[in-house]
């Protein structure tokens, strides 16, 4: 499925809609290049979870955890990722992917083999200054 945003709020209005239908266990895995709104979606998505307080980029420390909400929301960035699976089984990131709440992973194809085959995909791409195409595949 292809949605289309012509503006940050419908961005984030999507992820809203996914939090808000997201199910415990559920695991989200977000691709597009930088600035193309992968925050912005993740900040709805949280939102769609209940959680109101700040929601920002774990780039520096690989992951987030946003409790408070409907689920927990383990938010991973793995842009800074240098090894790999080896850096996410240093974190217990596993403890999280497979946990009672809903994870959201940033740069997956930094370690793309790392989460296994029930995973939904997204993929945001710049289709203008503020036009995005949002796919969704499982």
């Amino acid at each position: 499925m292809v949605y289309e945003s012509d503006s940050p709020s419908v961005t984030e209005d999507l992820g809203f809609e996914f939090g808000k239908n997201a199910k415990s266990g559920d695991i989200f895995c977000l691709s597009g290049e930088l600035g193309a709104g992968k925050t912005v979606f993740a900040r709805g998505m949280a939102r769609g979870l209940g959680y109101s307080g700040r929601v920002t980029s774990p780039t520096f420390t690989l992951m987030n955890i946003y409790e408070g909400g409907i689920l927990p929301f383990y938010h991973f960035d793995l842009y800074r990722l240098e090894g790999g699976q080896s850096d996410l089984e240093s974190i217990g990131y596993e403890d999280y992917l497979y946990a009672d709440g809903v994870s959201l992973v940033e740069w997956p194809e930094r370690a793309e083999d790392s989460f296994g085959d029930n995973v939904i995909w997204i993929e945001i791409t710049a289709s203008g200054e503020d036009s995005r195409k949002i796919k969704v595949t499982k």
